[in-house]
């Protein structure tokens, strides 16, 4: 059996998602609840996963799905009513079985930030412990990350400073493409990868730079721009 707030949170997610198509963040379902912090929510929600009532999209925010509502759930000594009833067994026959719930419409992936690189100079490249929000529209298959740009040398490419690059992890890349590059196993920069005469040449998309020129040993493709996310201030 569920306490009565498991109850009550499990109904007020469900009502959401039947609202909105989107599940409650948990400021909301704490003040529905009128809980002091949420961490009560987090308790109760552990809970309510744990018994199989609700389940979490992974790497999505705000994002929840309801399996099973707690009336659908009969104790396990309890006896349907249908059994020992022959009318309320005709009434259970004709009443449609409830559709399942679509997936809740939570389009929005939190992304690794992994700091800043460089659209110039080549400056070392940052492991953060934050993440971006990133409409899911945005990106495609695979495992992505993101970075802020700093400097102004792919402007020609649409790529300004404090952009944020949406990165597909890959280490291959085709000629003309951009990726981030990392020089010397210690410096990042994200540049328009070409391949000349043997050497690796990383050109940016800014006249007032020169392409940069490594040998192939010194240049490791840590994957290609998939999108751009800029704010407006």
């Amino acid at each position: 059996m569920l306490t009565a707030k498991q109850h009550e949170l499990i109904r007020f997610i469900q009502a959401r998602l039947e609202e909105t198509g989107i599940s409650p963040s948990f400021e909301e379902m704490k003040a529905a609840l009128d809980l002091k912090s949420k961490s009560g929510v987090h308790r109760l929600i552990s809970a309510l996963e744990e018994r199989g009532f609700i389940r979490r999209l992974p790497n999505r925010a705000r994002a929840l799905e309801v399996l099973k509502n707690p009336e659908d759930v009969l104790p396990d000594n309890a006896v349907p009513a249908a059994a020992n009833d022959p009318v309320s067994a005709a009434v259970s026959r004709t009443i449609t079985p409830p559709q399942r719930q679509p997936e809740p419409a939570n389009d929005v992936i939190e992304l690794p930030l992994h700091g800043r690189i460089a659209a110039g100079a080549p400056i070392e490249a940052l492991e953060g412990q934050s993440s971006l929000p990133v409409p899911a529209a945005l990106l495609g298959p695979g495992d992505h990350y993101a970075l802020e740009v700093s400097g102004d040398s792919m402007i020609d490419a649409g790529i300004f400073d404090g952009d944020f690059a949406l990165i597909k992890r890959t280490n291959t890349a085709r000629d003309g493409e951009i990726v981030v590059a990392l020089v010397d196993n210690e410096e990042a920069t994200l540049k328009y990868l070409h391949k000349d005469a043997g050497m690796v040449r990383l050109d940016p998309a800014n006249a007032s730079y020169s392409p940069q020129v490594y040998q192939p040993g010194q240049v490791e493709v840590q994957g290609k721009l998939a999108g751009l996310l800029r704010r407006y201030h």
